[in-house]
């Protein structure tokens, strides 16, 4: 595994830690009780979205072969048997967990290792580099420039990319020459399961096909690729956040972790570990397909834990429709009155900018 970024390369993440631990805790601490303060973030139940000191039992995910659905699983002897079997077995994860893994998935592994491999070459440019030299679009963000408390801080740094603009002719790539191809083939892949998966749950409450369009509105304008960095956290990290605690505000999320883990979902009132497994990728329900489906699937709160010694890698791409699209339901009557995607982002953002965390889906109930 490659070693880790050097001093030069890492955001100023301590820096927000030690201005958020002078702030204090909910306003409360005052310099100087740095214990007090990490007691009062560790102690609070997980259902309020903290850290927790609690020990997390690790979970394994439904597993799916989507390789009838994907063409990466050889021939199948029992075609239309086995898809409507998968069609099946995604619609229940979706149902009861809001997150599930895929195999045959049609993302090659050797391109997933040039991924990690590329991530890494990326990172590990100075911080000045990643900031102010305009790469991939000047996409990179780091850390949460909003948070108020130590328990709104993400010890992490991503470049956060439009599908368009990676290979729009103004993207900058700087030295890293072989970064452009390996990442539009990771995301031309990884928009094809997305749109196949979105596809096959439509369908199950729809009781005929979706249409290829579905969702609407979804398109290189539209969708995201995240590539994340979580560097090791030297302050208490086992409590703290490489992501804080959240839904994915989109209709359908597909995510390549490492081995490292750190990735947890809540599952009844507790939060549970997600094992990585090699070769499977994780994919998770978005807001708007909970809403689409009419709560039929769920769009589960999870969050990133740090690791004291080991960087984690991920790259997550995210079905994203475009500002104007109505999000629509599967059926009426719908819980949730009349919305566009345009309309729910800046209520998020209004939320978080208020009180620091995200409202969501209940603004929008009937």
């Amino acid at each position: 595994m490659p070693a880790m970024a050097d001093c030069a390369a890492e955001p100023p993440l301590a820096d927000s830690y030690h201005a958020l631990l002078r702030l204090g805790v909910d306003g409360d601490v005052v310099v100087g009780q740095r214990e007090e303060a990490c007691a009062k973030v560790t102690t609070t139940p997980c259902d309020e979205g903290l850290t927790t000191a609690q020990p997390v039992a690790e979970c394994e995910l439904p597993m799916i072969d989507v390789g009838c659905l994907t063409g990466a699983g050889g021939k199948q002897v029992n075609a239309e048997e086995e898809r409507a079997a998968c069609a099946a077995a995604i619609a229940a994860a979706a149902a009861e967990w809001g997150f599930f893994q895929v195999v045959n998935h049609g993302v090659g592994q050797e391109l997933l290792e040039a991924m990690r491999r590329e991530q890494a070459r990326l990172f590990r440019l100075p911080f000045e580099a990643k900031a102010k030299a305009g790469l991939l679009n000047d996409s990179y963000r780091w850390g949460t420039p909003t948070a108020t408390s130590l328990r709104q801080l993400s010890w992490s740094e991503a470049f956060h990319v439009p599908l368009a603009g990676i290979s729009g002719k103004g993207c900058n790539y700087g030295e890293l020459t072989t970064l452009r191809d390996v990442t539009r083939e990771v995301a031309d892949a990884m928009s094809t399961l997305a749109g196949t998966l979105a596809r096959v749950l439509a369908e199950s409450l729809l009781g005929h096909p979706a249409g290829e369009r579905f969702p609407e509105g979804c398109d290189d304008a539209t969708c995201f690729l995240r590539l994340n960095r979580y560097p090791p956290c030297p302050f208490f990290p086992d409590d703290a956040f490489g992501l804080v605690p959240h839904t994915d505000s989109d209709f359908l999320t597909v995510l390549c972790q490492d081995h490292v883990g750190g990735l947890q979902l809540m599952k009844g009132s507790c939060w549970v570990a997600v094992k990585p497994i090699p070769g499977a990728l994780i994919v998770n329900i978005g807001d708007l397909f909970q809403a689409w489906s009419n709560n039929r699937y769920r769009s589960v709160e999870h969050r990133v834990m740090t690791n004291a010694t080991t960087e984690r890698y991920s790259v997550a791409y995210f079905l994203c429709p475009s500002y104007d699209s109505p999000i629509g339901t599967c059926s009426d009557p719908s819980p949730y009155r009349a919305f566009t995607f345009g309309e729910y982002r800046r209520r998020v953002q209004e939320d978080v900018k208020k009180t620091g965390k995200k409202t969501g889906l209940r603004n929008f109930l009937v």
